[in-house]
């Protein structure tokens, strides 16, 4: 913070319109310092990547990061679509499976027999295998490689079995055929994923609206002191570039001509524009007021503000990503007791001599160890809690990291724009000893109206609450830095900063001062004719809901944490206003995510919610990353969960509703699992000698009652 004091003094004159933000300094420390932090640990970014399994997994983020290209916009409509027509063409061909297949025809006592129709039966179940299935083989295949097996292996050991053993049935060996099977578990399956994927949003789009937001062109100025257009790709550091007003800032660099303000909430989710001049920091990416800057470029390509937090959001992700969701565990587990049971059952048979029923009872296990209702335990969870998060303002990008919201330990807020409003609000009115309040609000409100500054907005509005009467304001003037003046009712009205009261060497109650600057407020003074009129502090009010949410999560023994790039005495003013467990202030955004990284350690489950692109690299890092509905497309993106509505409360929703969405899925994968406890043994032939075997048509049936009390329960899923 050195830096930042330094700055403070040497460009005192911006006090106004940056207002004493050594007190109120809002996020981003000012944002003239924090490009100056080095990131050098962070050199070079790389594109988020995906590596698209065709859905390797139940969960809706398990198509795993990896090496392949930018992040698709467009991969996830297409998965959702590819899964739709599969399911759809396997249900078709599954009609026909059915009725031929012998295991139907002997449990409903019909019979088909006509020249070629084992062939027939064969040749469709084929395509619904390749086709079907491939989806389920593709993705087993990532999980083998990845030494991660999860549902997509359970599934393939399953219908890779039925399909190669019924062949052998049809054409070389005595045996009963799992066509059927084959057919009934590819279709469930491929609705499960199908149902599952349409709730969720699928991947972030983070990094394309990060790099959206640079200008791919500059205005350089070459050694003449001609403007000359250039793609941004050609400038190197050393460079002077000119920046008009309304323009985006196309590089990191330091201004050396020109006064204006900037407009940094793109990047650091902000609502109040920095006052800038000569020897100041611009961030690229900024949006430029109404001045002309000129700017030397110090910082090109990997190296700029923006490209550091790129790096920081594509590493979080990628490492967020190897989550297994809780379906997939429950798989693996599955996966390994059916092939130790299948290996057990066929050693056992083997030793009868019958090789042919040894190998029927280890197929018949493998199969019925992916179970039908498996494939719509935690799909048919995933769609209701999905249509019950919508209805409370909740948008779940993310499934993995949601199901473990109720293990949170910790929750991190940003301040600005999170548990506050984002918008000045006047606090305190301290009018000198002749002047009532209503006549000074009414002096600073009328000159304020003809101001854009968010101070001069809450001046207004709280001048337009009260009802205030409207003065006639002529001759307005922009004090740059210092604050505004104009004529009202033929007198000098100005609305200036604490510095330009020094400066101009004009005395005031600074005890007062004193107390309002410690709480972290923005205090501006009202002059008439130069004779102080008195004070008006105003803050960024802190959101009504924000008390209810801190509360609540501090009852439910969840710890709650501030993290902000404000200063400390703002910060801790609104950390002991709202009763938080812990403040984190003066941080930069990528000591945001290293600071979520230290929240993290000894296993404890950390949850980040924010509104800004500073926040994006801490959505990524924490266990589940939470967005702000009102905030930047980028942290929007980058969360697993948008608060639709704004609001902090909604918080309490996710984790009441996460808690019931897991009690549905144990429930449910309880019901499949319990299946298996009973059938696998049977299947295995544990009481054979006592006339008691499942026959394929006794798994068929069992199947469809697992899954009919599966969907029923998953449709009781609500929460108050």
């Amino acid at each position: 913070m050195a830096e930042h004091d330094n700055k403070n003094s040497k460009h005192e004159g911006h006090e106004h319109y940056r207002h004493e933000h050594h007190q109120s300094k809002q996020e981003g420390n000012g944002h003239q310092g924090h490009v100056h932090h080095n990131h050098n640990e962070h050199h070079g970014h790389e594109h988020h990547n995906h590596e698209h399994q065709e859905h390797s997994g139940s969960e809706g983020n398990r198509h795993t990061h990896s090496e392949h290209g930018g992040a698709h916009s467009g991969h996830h409509e297409h998965m959702v679509g590819d899964f739709k027509k599969r399911f759809w063409i396997s249900v078709v061909l599954s009609i026909p499976i059915s009725y031929l297949s012998p295991m139907i025809q002997m449990l409903l006592g019909y019979e088909v027999n006509f020249t070629g129709n084992i062939l027939l039966l064969f040749l469709l179940s084929t395509i619904v295998f390749f086709y079907g299935g491939k989806p389920f083989l593709l993705g087993a295949w990532d999980e083998l490689k990845a030494k991660a097996p999860g549902m997509m292996l359970l599934i393939s050991l399953a219908i890779v079995t039925a399909y190669v053993y019924s062949t052998l049935t049809a054409f070389f060996i005595e045996g009963s055929d799992f066509y059927f099977e084959l057919a009934t578990l590819i279709v469930i399956m491929l609705l499960g994923h199908w149902v599952e994927m349409k709730s969720l949003m699928g991947a972030s789009k983070a990094l394309e609206e990060l790099i959206k937001l640079m200008p791919k062109e500059a205005h350089k100025i070459d050694a003449s002191g001609n403007t000359v257009e250039v793609s941004v790709d050609e400038l190197q550091p050393g460079d002077h570039i000119l920046v008009k007003s309304g323009e985006k800032i196309p590089l990191d660099g330091e201004i050396f001509e020109g006064e204006s303000t900037v407009d940094e909430s793109m990047l650091t989710g902000e609502s109040v524009p920095v006052e800038k001049g000569p020897g100041m920091e611009a961030i690229g990416g900024a949006i430029n007021g109404e001045g002309v800057l000129k700017i030397k470029v110090n910082k090109t390509g990997n190296d700029t503000y923006l490209s550091q937090v790129i790096k920081l959001v594509s590493d979080a992700e990628k490492t967020k990503s190897k989550a297994q969701g809780f379906a997939d565990i429950a798989a693996k587990w599955l996966f390994y007791v059916a092939v130790v049971s299948g290996i057990i059952t066929i050693a056992y048979w083997s030793t009868t001599g019958d090789f042919d029923f040894a190998l029927e009872r280890m197929v018949t296990v493998l199969i019925i160890a992916c179970p039908h209702a498996l494939g719509l335990a935690t799909p048919l969870v995933t769609s209701r809690s999905t249509a019950i998060a919508a209805k409370k303002g909740l948008l779940i990008r993310n499934r993995t990291p949601f199901e473990s919201a109720w293990k949170l330990d910790r929750v991190v807020f940003d301040k600005t724009g999170t548990l506050t409003e984002g918008n000045f609000g006047v606090t305190d009115i301290h009018p000198s000893n002749d002047v009532t309040e209503e006549d000074l609000l009414k002096l600073a409100y009328s000159v304020e109206t003809q101001s854009d500054h968010p101070i001069a907005r809450g001046i207004v509005k709280e001048g337009k609450e009260r009802e205030l009467e409207l003065y006639k304001v002529t001759d307005y003037r922009n004090l740059t830095g210092k604050g505004l003046t104009a004529k009202v009712n033929g007198s000098e009205i100005a609305v200036i900063s604490p510095g330009a009261m020094k400066a101009n060497n004009i005395s005031f109650d600074e005890k007062t001062y004193e107390k309002l600057a410690q709480q972290g407020k923005t205090v501006v003074f009202v002059l008439k004719d130069n004779d102080l009129q008195g004070m008006i502090a105003l803050a960024d009010i802190i959101r009504e809901s924000s008390y209810k949410v801190i509360k609540e999560l501090n009852n439910r023994g969840i710890e709650t944490v501030m993290m902000t790039g404000d200063n400390s005495r703002v910060a801790n003013y609104v950390g002991e206003k709202l009763g938080l467990s812990k403040v984190i202030a003066e941080v930069l955004p990528h000591e945001k995510s290293d600071n979520v990284k230290k929240l993290k350690e000894g296993g404890r489950k950390v949850a980040m919610i924010g509104d800004g692109i500073n926040d994006a690299p801490a959505l990524a890092e924490a266990d589940l990353g939470i967005a702000i509905g009102a905030g930047t497309d980028v942290a929007i993106e980058t969360a697993d969960v948008v608060l639709v509505n704004s609001n902090p409360v909604d918080i309490l929703n996710i984790v009441k509703l996460s808690k019931a969405s897991y009690r549905k899925m144990v429930q449910n994968l309880a019901w499949a699992a319990g299946y298996n406890i009973i059938a696998i043994p049977l299947a295995a032939g544990v009481l054979y000698f006592a006339g008691i075997l499942i026959t394929p048509a006794i798994g068929a049936v069992l199947m469809s009652l697992s899954t009919i009390i599966v969907a029923i329960n998953a449709q009781l899923l609500k929460i108050d």
